[in-house]
């Protein structure tokens, strides 16, 4: 495979995290799509950009100031890949802000949901906004002049600051010209006004805008020259030791602050910030001119993410719907012995994640289930699943719950579960140090008659009962002797010692999973040249891994056809001529998003389909624990395989296709009707209430 290690055959990483993103914002776009939900697209894309620059870029500033040269697959070092980069994210931004500007406000208004701005602002509206500064917001503000008894704050990573320069002096005489104003986090960012004084039926006025319009209340005596709102993101990885470290949570709880003050690696401010005072903010936090993102508007859009939420207007959102439920789960409210008539495939989140819920709360108050294990990756502040388990341990039963405390961006939510679970009794394990345990499994072991039976739940995503309603995913619940073993097993490895024993249905990371997803590539290649059909379907989120790809080229070159739906980052090129010209990469972005990971080989005939929480990622593969697990009912089989692979290679609405130099295009339909993969599914799978728009 050595043939296929050439540079010119991978993709760079940054850059193609930063095409979905323009996927994404095309979603914001698209006029097909509800006004509303379009400016939700707008806010997930800064949200998406937000992470981007605290783990990727913050990495190639890192490599960068260590004088790093290694280059990755793509062969570029991280000083070229920094500068396309700040070229790439610089015309999305600004992509972004005309699109809020010029089309999202301007409709927005025309539906009666209007955003005023100071200008706008008559008699009746700024009474009320300044009678709301002096009674919301003035109290919680500490002005900050900066002098040498004064210096530069520190600035919390992505909050809302204001820098403000002053002329005069003040009650001591002093005149050091600027001053900043930090904006405390409990202030909302967006705040509606009274409908008799918006005179609208929906009015909203940034917390920028009424603190620009009355920042002079706060230096008396003195004159305001200009006042420009900042905002600062910080390398927000964090870091432990794998080696020193005696306890995983305390650690973590130690190091979750610096969080908030890690290195800066981007400066955002407000396009009216003279180049004088932009300098200088730039020499405050130690970045130069291409960290630099000067903007028309709040410096952070994430912050609007909740207004169409807050908003009563269902004509201008995607229509709601009320998930399905199979007919074996339908039928019976015993979840235990739904599971043994069959295996129960639940397919989020067009049908119902409640099953999984009632699983779990069923066995903790059946006086039968003797022991509960489950793996805690992402769950929420706020979940049902994680009170059921306490509840469990506090009724006697043996609860097992492994916390991945590593989760990003969840570490503290994690952190408070792990501690009321130990509260409650149960066994709390923190998987092994320096593998995430990523791997989404729950087992129930329940006495019945003269045996031990047990339960389990497999999924290719969270424990998480709110982005079970956001995100595709599958979920498998079986009480097959073999499977369950396996899950056991597994459960051994992370909360005891010992050598991996083999496996009988599961492929796990960081043991057997790249090995037997390269041995299952490499027998179609055999299969293709030996004149039998080969092909190959998988679907995940990103796939990077070097040893794969060359796999997957072998494979094309040989003949093998293969369909591959990545969601977001593609390092392989398709449709090289004697490379790849047999492979397909297509992404598709929508209503929800895709996150289940599904591989199907045809295997002469056999057609074998995996379902697992792993990406094809470095990272998945060797330094998380992942399962990776085989649908062996065959009537399900063909519903993953009809419902998560086929709906997505037919879809003509929302697909982006990509050609061998990395660009995508979006199908269009050309003959006969638009098709969606997940139109169509809410349509077969779920119940869908009338009204609002899309899918």
């Amino acid at each position: 495979m050595s043939d296929y290690a050439s540079q010119e055959y991978y993709l760079n990483r940054e850059l193609s995290l930063l095409a979905f993103n323009e996927r994404v914002l095309a979603q914001a776009e698209d006029p097909a799509n509800p006004l509303l939900e379009r400016l939700r697209f707008l806010c997930i894309v800064s949200s998406n950009m937000d992470e981007f620059f605290e783990i990727r870029v913050a990495g190639l500033k890192e490599q960068i100031k260590l004088n790093v040269l290694h280059a990755g697959p793509d062969g570029m070092p991280p000083r070229q890949i920094f500068t396309l980069v700040s070229r790439s994210a610089h015309g999305l931004v600004e992509r972004q802000y005309y699109l809020f500007n010029k089309v999202i406000i301007p409709a927005l208004a025309q539906e009666e949901i209007r955003f005023l701005r100071r200008t706008q602002w008559n008699a009746t509206q700024g009474e009320w906004i300044r009678s709301y500064f002096f009674r919301e917001v003035m109290p919680v503000l500490t002005p900050i002049g900066l002098d040498p008894a004064h210096p530069f704050p520190r600035v919390l990573n992505k909050s809302l600051n204001f820098a403000v320069e002053l002329e005069g002096k003040d009650a001591f005489g002093r005149n050091s010209g600027t001053a900043i104003v930090q904006a405390p986090r409990a202030l909302p960012r967006v705040i509606r006004l009274p409908r008799d004084v918006a005179e609208c039926e929906n009015g909203f006025v940034f917390l920028s805008s009424i603190l620009h319009a009355h920042v002079g209340e706060l230096f008396s005596g003195m004159h305001v020259l200009g006042c420009y709102q900042f905002r600062v993101t910080r390398n927000s990885d964090l870091f432990v030791d794998d080696e020193e470290i005696k306890n995983l949570r305390l650690a973590l709880q130690g190091e979750l602050p610096h969080r908030h003050f890690g290195n800066a690696v981007r400066l955002e401010v407000a396009d009216n910030c003279s180049r004088e005072m932009a300098n200088f903010l730039l020499d405050q936090f130690g970045l130069g001119a291409d960290d630099l993102y000067q903007v028309h508007g709040p410096v952070n859009l994430v912050r609007l993410m909740q207004t169409p939420d807050s908003v009563d207007r269902p004509d201008l959102k995607f229509r709601p719907f009320l998930p399905g439920l199979p007919p074996a789960v339908g039928k019976e409210g015993d979840m235990f012995k739904a599971i043994r008539k069959q295996d129960i495939l639940l397919h989020h989140p067009y049908q119902s994640f409640k099953p999984v819920i009632d699983f779990i709360r069923q066995a903790a108050s059946d006086p039968l289930v003797v022991a509960i294990k489950q793996t805690v990756y992402r769950t929420g502040t706020d979940s049902a699943l994680m009170e059921a388990l306490i509840a469990a341990a506090q009724s006697g039963k043996d609860v097992t719950v492994v916390v991945e405390l590593l989760a990003r961006f969840d570490e503290e939510a994690n952190i408070n579960w792990a501690a009321k679970l130990e509260e409650a009794g149960a066994h709390v394990v923190y998987g092994v140090v320096g593998y995430k345990t990523h791997a989404k499994m729950a087992l129930v072991v329940r006495r019945e008659e003269d045996r031990l039976r047990r339960y389990v739940h497999l999924g290719t995503g969270n424990y998480h009962p709110r982005t079970t309603k956001l995100y595709t995913d599958f979920g498998l619940f079986t009480c097959n002797d073999e499977m369950c073993n396996d899950v056991n097993d597994v459960f051994g490895q992370l909360t005891g010692l010992g050598k991996a024993g083999q496996l009988r249905h599961l492929w796990q990371s960081p043991f057997s999973l790249h090995e037997q997803l390269v041995k299952a590539i490499r027998n179609e290649t055999r299969h293709a040249r030996a004149g039998r059909r080969a092909s190959i379907i998988a679907k995940m989120n990103s796939l990077l891994e070097p040893r794969i790809i060359a796999a997957l080229y072998e494979a094309s070159s040989a003949g093998v056809k293969i369909d591959l739906i990545v969601r977001g980052v593609c390092a392989l090129r398709p449709g090289i001529a004697g490379v790849s010209e047999n492979i397909r990469v297509r992404s598709i972005v929508g209503r929800f998003l895709e996150h289940s990971r599904i591989f199907y080989f045809y295997n002469d005939g056999r057609q074998d389909v995996y379902l697992s929480s792993a990406d094809w990622m470095d990272r998945n593969f060797f330094r998380r624990i992942e399962a990776c697990f085989p649908v062996l009912d065959p009537r399900l089989k063909k519903r993953v395989v009809s419902e998560g692979l086929k709906p997505c290679l037919r879809d003509n609405c929302q697909a982006w296709e990509m050609d061998a130099a990395g660009n995508y295009r979006r199908k269009t339909p050309r003959r006969g009707k638009p098709y969606s993969a997940q139109g169509r599914l809410l349509e077969i799978l779920a119940n869908v209430a009338p009204g609002g728009q899309g899918a």
